[in-house]
């Protein structure tokens, strides 16, 4: 299972979202890949944001060595999942879609 984690940015609200699935999904012993991106390029190659990463570290998880991307449309074929933690980028993510299958990741 391949799962992406989108917000707008890429340095707040995805990463923790990646960092907590991530802890869980190596707690459970599953093998799957996760990873976050945004639909805004303002911070692409950034780390996230200092109090996401003291959040995440405050609840002993590691976010500090995830950098920002951009999401791009050849994630629908790259990801099983596509988590959107709004709706506003939901609507961004989903109005790159090529296909009603991919509307529905």
């Amino acid at each position: 299972m391949k799962i992406l984690m989108v917000c707008l940015g890429n340095i707040c609200r995805s990463p923790l979202a990646h960092g907590i699935m991530e802890f869980m999904v190596k707690e459970n012993g599953l093998d799957w890949e996760i990873d976050s991106a945004g639909t805004g390029d303002w911070h692409v190659g950034h780390a996230p944001d200092k109090r996401s990463v003291q959040v995440a570290k405050d609840r002993g998880i590691d976010i500090s060595g995830q950098r920002a991307q951009l999401f791009d449309p050849a994630f629908f074929s790259s990801y099983d999942r596509i988590l959107v933690m709004d709706r506003q980028n939901y609507n961004d993510v989903v109005s790159m879609a090529g296909s009603q299958e991919e509307k529905e990741k």
